[in-house]
């Protein structure tokens, strides 16, 4: 088979173009001597003759216009290639394929996804829900190339294989049952509830969570439930079983469900009685629940987290007075602030590549847009 030199094909193209030898070095800053020469090794490389003599002038064979016809299916395919990766280095095109936990895919991953999709086409995102201990197994062993997790399950800093990236804290609110003595009650704190009985999961991250958030108030959680579903831990609290903390971060639902967060928020002003809730407890995957909303005092299915009807932003906030959702209430706990923290990690060196780079930034983005129920962390 023939070895096609494509610098050489350039010049045959440009003589076609200029006419004569001396035109064709001009435009392409050689030597009339080395263009002949290029053109009379490609011509030995071909094995035909591409060149004769038109008085003080030379012309193309056919041949020659025979082998420039095939060479400029190359030639376009080529253009199109340094097109695409000039897109490539500045991050307009690529895929990026990112693990991520369960409430994070819908809160933080879904938005940013359509965000690119209006200002970033080119850029493809794959997403891979996984735990949130193990998207960093992923991220390490090249499956996934941006990672989603808890601050609480993340590497160290000093982990020399990745970069963690700060992206929001997730507050969490109080789940109480409509008639328990302190669900209307002024500064709610979490030692106000050190005797109740708790509900979260058996083990894992948000076992850990809730402990944790409860010793910082100085009091060690009286487990009375265990579940793994919001669901389940929701129903017991409507119950009246006891009491939980639930985060804030919003969950979306399917397509004509509602597109909600935690139980009872406000959405810009908007009174919010009912939301979609799901994650990880105790290691394992919640369970959705969907639930219908009145909305401005009209019943509205899918109204879309975030945005009031008249399509402006929500800070999302639960307030101190609470939400009342059928048996539950939820609180906000403005003295103990517990938070959860989410962070974005890569493989050192990967945050340089600039379709991931876009993909962090829309995630920032959307961390930061989520005002009151979200704040970034610094």
């Amino acid at each position: 088979m023939v070895e096609w030199d494509i610098r050489k094909l350039l010049i045959l193209r440009t003589l076609r173009e200029r006419e004569t030898v001396t035109a064709t070095a001009e435009a392409l800053r050689m030597t009339p001597s080395a263009v002949s020469q290029q053109l009379s090794n490609l011509a030995r490389q071909l094995g035909v003759p591409l060149l004769e003599a038109q008085g003080r002038r030379v012309r193309l064979t056919d041949a020659a216009r025979l082998v420039l016809r095939h060479a400029e299916a190359v030639f376009e395919q080529l253009e199109r290639a340094d097109a695409e990766l000039a897109a490539y280095a500045r991050g307009e095109v690529g895929e990026v394929r990112v693990g991520a936990f369960s409430t994070a895919v819908p809160a933080l991953v879904v938005p940013a996804v359509r965000a690119l999709r209006a200002a970033r086409p080119g850029v493809t995102v794959r997403v891979r829900e996984a735990e949130a201990g193990e998207v960093y197994e992923l991220l390490a062993a090249g499956d996934v190339d941006l990672a989603l997790s808890l601050a609480a399950q993340a590497p160290t800093a000093a982990d020399p294989r990745f970069t963690l990236v700060p992206l929001l804290a997730d507050p969490l609110d109080v789940a109480l049952p409509r008639d328990h003595a302190l669900a209307d009650a002024d500064g709610l704190r979490l030692a106000d509830l050190a005797g109740d009985p708790w509900i979260f999961g058996g083990s894992g991250p948000w076992s850990d969570i809730t402990r944790t958030a409860c010793e910082a108030a100085g009091f060690s959680p009286v487990q009375g439930h265990s579940a793994a579903g919001w669901t389940a831990i929701l129903a017991m609290v409507e119950a009246g079983m006891g009491v939980a903390l639930v985060p804030r971060m919003v969950v979306v639902g399917r397509e004509g469900a509602v597109e909600g967060a935690v139980v009872g928020e406000s959405v810009g002003g908007w009174s919010r009685e009912g939301a979609v809730v799901g994650g990880p407890v105790g290691g394992r995957s919640q369970e959705d629940a969907v639930v219908r909303e009145p909305i401005g005092g009209r019943s509205r299915e899918g109204a879309a987290v975030g945005r009031e009807p008249g399509g402006g932003r929500s800070r999302w906030p639960v307030g101190e007075a609470g939400r009342r959702v059928g048996g539950v209430v939820m609180r906000e706990l403005t003295v103990d602030r517990p938070r959860r923290h989410v962070v974005a990690a890569v493989r050192k060196g990967a945050e340089e590549g600039a379709a991931v780079g876009r993909v962090l930034e829309a995630l920032r983005a959307v961390a930061s847009a989520g005002g009151g129920a979200a704040s970034r962390s610094s």
